[in-house]
């Protein structure tokens, strides 16, 4: 039997932020991850400047090979509607693909990893966790996305029906030809609502790639919705008539609606298994990082691994992100008082779609990065 301080269970970029932030305090950690990686990971990816100043990041090294767009427009619309394009004036933004990411935050982890191992069982054992009859510690973090083993551990919550985000998206290298036909730009994300305001779908160009993509609340018509999206963007001449592949799926928790607890005696939870991401856009990739940093400095300080001793990171969660409200009646995407047919109105107006969808909702430019840093 292997004995670690702390075992993380799951190496995106929670789960390596997190063993990053612990390297300085002699704990032996151990990160453990179902893929081996670089690993295949579909996501509208884009990392605001916020996220780079809390991970310490040279944007000259990670742009050298890898994929770094500049954002400094977005178009907003609702489907059905004409899109509204605001121009920011500097980058607000950064669209990376995730394969190249989470890659390159893990190699700056110096400790050991067990990489393309899926957890298979997680026993308590005399205070400790066992995890594969192999590996033994006393904490578990669960940094393995919504499904992650850890976060089962445990449960769904109190009401244990909590609104699960559904997505579909692909991603792919353009040819020449679909490079050529494609009115989307690099510097300029697309967002389109839909029109029932219980999703929204993005068309997003990061150099010679593009992703695109559609999520819900729930999976109801969830295909229905994404082809005629696809349908029109490519009758409109933004995608190439001819895409590759099928539509990868995955899922998420929006953070005011997740009901799962965040630690447990031996355990925590961060990033998306923690359900996390933000509300009114789905984003989880900041909310994950700060996540990490915010269980690191709880593990720095404490004196034991009990739920009550833990608790003091739930209590910075709900610091930063606020407190959960778990409203079954409120939209996914937008607050309660933006409705039809007013919301069809907002979505055309600048000042709106600028300060309240883009600012606000999707790059939180009012929050300040992190104090805490790797």
């Amino acid at each position: 039997m292997d004995y670690y301080d702390l075992i993380i269970v799951g190496a995106g970029p929670a789960g390596s932020t997190l063993a990053r932030a612990l390297e300085d305090t002699g704990k032996k950690v151990l990160i453990i991850d179902k893929q081996d990686f670089p690993r295949d990971k579909t996501c509208a990816g884009w990392v605001t400047p916020a996220v780079m100043e809390t991970l310490g990041i040279d944007q000259k090294d990670y742009g050298t090979g890898r994929t770094l767009q500049p954002i400094r427009r977005f178009r907003i619309g609702m489907m059905g509607q004409s899109a509204v394009e605001n121009d920011h004036g500097e980058v607000v933004s950064y669209g990376i693909r995730r394969c190249e990411f989470d890659d390159y935050l893990l190699a700056q982890v110096a400790g050991p990893k067990q990489l393309a191992t899926p957890v298979k069982s997680i026993v308590r054992k005399g205070g400790n966790w066992v995890i594969n009859d192999t590996w033994e510690a006393p904490l578990v973090v669960g940094a393995g996305g919504h499904f992650c083993p850890v976060a089962r551990l445990l449960g769904d919550g109190p009401g244990g029906h909590e609104t699960v985000v559904a997505a579909k998206e692909v991603e792919f290298e353009m040819t020449p030809d679909q490079a050529a036909s494609c009115q989307a730009r690099g510097d300029t994300p697309e967002l389109w609502f839909c029109r029932d305001l219980k999703g929204y779908a993005w068309v997003f160009r990061k150099g010679n790639y593009l992703n695109i993509g559609l999520g819900r609340e729930d999976n109801h018509k969830l295909t229905d919705h994404l082809e005629a999206f696809v349908e029109e963007m490519k009758s409109a001449g933004r995608i190439p008539a001819d895409l590759p592949g099928r539509f990868k799926g995955h899922a998420y928790l929006l953070y005011a609606h997740a009901e799962r607890p965040l630690v447990d005696d031996g355990v925590i939870l961060i990033g998306d298994a923690a359900g996390l991401a933000y509300t009114q856009s789905g984003e989880g990739i900041r909310p994950a990082i700060e996540s990490a940093l915010m269980a690191a400095d709880v593990i720095r300080e404490a004196t034991d691994y009990s739920a009550s001793s833990l608790q003091t990171y739930g209590d910075a969660i709900a610091q930063r992100f606020g407190t959960r409200a778990a409203d079954s009646d409120q939209g996914w995407q937008v607050p309660d008082w933006v409705k039809m047919p007013l919301a069809s109105t907002l979505m055309r107006s600048h000042w709106f779609t600028r300060k309240v969808v883009t600012e606000k909702w999707f790059l939180h430019r009012e929050v300040p990065p992190l104090e805490t840093a790797v």
